[in-house]
C-alpha cells in the first residue's frame, strides 16, 4: 500500500472507509459544496483523488520514500486543513512537501519550512510546542488555522493549473466555513496570495477593487458580513528563503506580532 487507508489508526486521519472519495473536479465541487460542518470537509479532502497525476506522485513518494526516511510509513494522502474551528488566524500556503506533509500527515510539518514557521507561532505565542513533527505529536494552534491552496504534494512544487483549478473548491468552502470568526489571514509566499483572492470572493468577502501586489508585509483591508479583515503578505520560510536571508527568523516573528496585534 503507497498510502495510509482512512480509518486504519493514522494519528489525527480526519477519514473513515465510509468518506465519499473525489474522482474528478466535478465530484470536488459537488463535495466541497455540501459539506456541513470542517470535520466533514476536511474529510473528504484527506481522500481525494481528481487529479490523477498528483495522486500517482503522492503515492510513488510515499512508497519509494527518501533515504532518511525509509523505515517510516508515509501518509501519501491529500493533507487538510489543521487547526482551530473557530480561528481567528488564518495561514494559507500553496502546497504540502512530498516529505513532510505528504508524509507526516499534516500541513507544514516535518522540513525546514514548517520548522521556521512552528518556531515563529510559538515564539508568538500561536503554537503550543516550538516544533511540528508529525500528526498525533501534541502539537496544537492556539486560535489558528493552516491550511493550502492544493492539497496535494505536486512533483517540483509545482501544480499545474488545471491542478489548481481542481483543488478551489476545497480551499474556498474551507475560507467560507471559518469566515465567520478570522479577523487576520496570512498569505506565505505570492501564489498563496492569488489563490486567496478568488478564494475570498467565493467565501462572501468584500474585496477591494485594486488587488494590492504580493510583498512581504503588505496589508490589505477586506471584510467579512461587515466586519473588517486583514489579510498579510508574509515571503514563503522555504529553504531557499532562509538559507539567502530573504527571510528571517525576525521578518516572520514580525508578521505573526502584527496578526497578534489585530486579532486581540
Amino acid at each position: 500500500m503507497s498510502f495510509v487507508p482512512p480509518g486504519t489508526g493514522w494519528p489525527d486521519d480526519p477519514a473513515t472507509a465510509e468518506t465519499p472519495v473525489a474522482q474528478d473536479p466535478a465530484d470536488v465541487r459537488r463535495l466541497a459544496a455540501t459539506s456541513r460542518t470542517l470535520a466533514e470537509l476536511t474529510a473528504r479532502q484527506s481522500v481525494c483523488r481528481a487529479c490523477p497525476r498528483l495522486v500517482a506522485w503522492r503515492e510513488e513518494v510515499a512508497q519509494v520514500r527518501r533515504r532518511a526516511f525509509a523505515d517510516e510509513t508515509y501518509w501519501g494522502r491529500p493533507v487538510a486543513g489543521w487547526g482551530d474551528e473557530r480561528p481567528r488566524l488564518l495561514i494559507a500556503g500553496l502546497a504540502p512537501a512530498a516529505h513532510g506533509g505528504n508524509r507526516t500527515g499534516r500541513i507544514f510539518t516535518g522540513d525546514r519550512s514548517g520548522d521556521w514557521l512552528f518556531a515563529s507561532l510559538h515564539r508568538c505565542g500561536l503554537a503550543t510546542q516550538v516544533a511540528s513533527t508529525h500528526a498525533g505529536d501534541g502539537q496544537r494552534l492556539i486560535g489558528a488555522r493552516m491550511l493550502a491552496s492544493v492539497r496535494c504534494a505536486p512533483p517540483a512544487n509545482k501544480p499545474a493549473p488545471e491542478e489548481k483549478a481542481a483543488c478551489f473548491p476545497w480551499l474556498a468552502r474551507e475560507v467560507e466555513l471559518v469566515a465567520p470568526s478570522v479577523r487576520v489571514i496570512v498569505a506565505l509566499g505570492g501564489y498563496a496570495w492569488q489563490a486567496l483572492w478568488p478564494a475570498l470572493k467565493e467565501a462572501g468577502y468584500t474585496l477591494p477593487r485594486a488587488r494590492p501586489p504580493f510583498g512581504h508585509g503588505v496589508e490589505a483591508g477586506i471584510s467579512y458580513g461587515g466586519t473588517p479583515v486583514t489579510l498579510l503578505g508574509c515571503y514563503h520560510p522555504s529553504q531557499q528563503n532562509t538559507f539567502t536571508g530573504r527571510v528571517t527568523a525576525r521578518m516572520l516573528d514580525d508578521v505573526f506580532s502584527r496578526a497578534c496585534h489585530l486579532i486581540v
